[in-house]
């Protein structure tokens, strides 16, 4: 076949056409799949930045995904607070995976999944539970995740972020010594009632105008600090069903090893 015929140009054009579009496709779904490892990676760094300062995790993807193989068991759960493993089109549920974005938004709580990340000490030990949170801020989103303490009272830890509040008032909820406040922080009331945690107005308050259920504010950013109330009201709601049975749960087990230990 001539190289100057029509026959040979229109097959020439064809063949270099599939090889384009065979590179193009592999192109695609290798940038999908860096993507999405990275994607994952992000979400397994913001969990375990909510208990663990990532210095200690490692740098590496491998060393993080590592860690997290290790230390964190996840679940989903519904508005009940039971265990949620098929979603409403019957597929498998990976918590990791969940968009609380989307989530977020549906109306009905009913269809709300909630993911549960359990953190694992060396030993597999139970040690804290955190819980993703979503909300609004001043121009957009805020999310973040918290950390409880077994005894799913106590904040062990905090981590937020933000899309796109303002650098230097709103956006400093995302700062670590802002983060840092909700250690030790208390969701429930001596009654036993949910109060969740309050960022009071204005910065550096007096002590006494910070309770267990307070931290200190945020200058000149009210309306992002009340998006953080409202963020983690709403989510401590969402979740209590859950809080609650792994208070009754852990209840049982200690009357269950005080049981044993009369009986010896």
């Amino acid at each position: 076949m001539s190289k100057e015929s029509n026959a040979y140009i229109i097959t020439f054009a064809v063949i270099m056409i599939a090889v384009i579009a065979a590179t193009l496709g592999f192109a695609k779904e290798f940038l999908k799949e860096s993507q999405t490892q990275a994607i994952n990676l992000d979400t397994q760094k913001q969990i375990l930045s909510a208990i663990v300062p990532l210095s200690e995790v490692g740098e590496t993807g491998e060393q993080v995904n590592a860690y997290y193989a290790k230390h964190i068991e996840s679940i989903a759960v519904d508005i009940n607070g039971d265990e949620k493993k098929i979603n409403q089109e019957g597929e498998q549920i990976i918590p990791e995976k969940v968009s609380i974005r989307k989530e977020f938004k549906k109306k009905d709580k009913a269809e709300k999944i909630l993911p549960v990340f359990k953190f694992k000490d060396d030993a597999g030990k139970v040690t804290a539970y955190i819980l993703p949170v979503y909300g609004n801020g001043l121009w957009d989103n805020i999310w973040g995740y918290i950390a409880l303490e077994p005894n799913m009272k106590t904040v062990k830890g905090a981590v937020f972020d933000h899309k796109g509040e303002t650098p230097g008032l709103g956006a400093r909820i995302a700062d670590t010594e802002v983060e840092n406040r909700y250690q030790g922080k208390t969701i429930y009331n001596e009654k036993g009632e949910l109060a969740s945690i309050e960022m009071i107005k204005g910065e550096q308050n007096p002590a006494d105008k910070i309770t267990e259920h307070t931290v200190d504010g945020l200058s000149g950013a009210t309306i992002t600090a009340r998006g953080v109330n409202s963020m983690l009201e709403n989510y401590f709601t969402l979740y209590e069903n859950y809080i609650q049975k792994v208070k009754k749960s852990s209840a049982n087990n200690v009357s269950s090893l005080e049981n044993v230990a009369l009986v010896k």
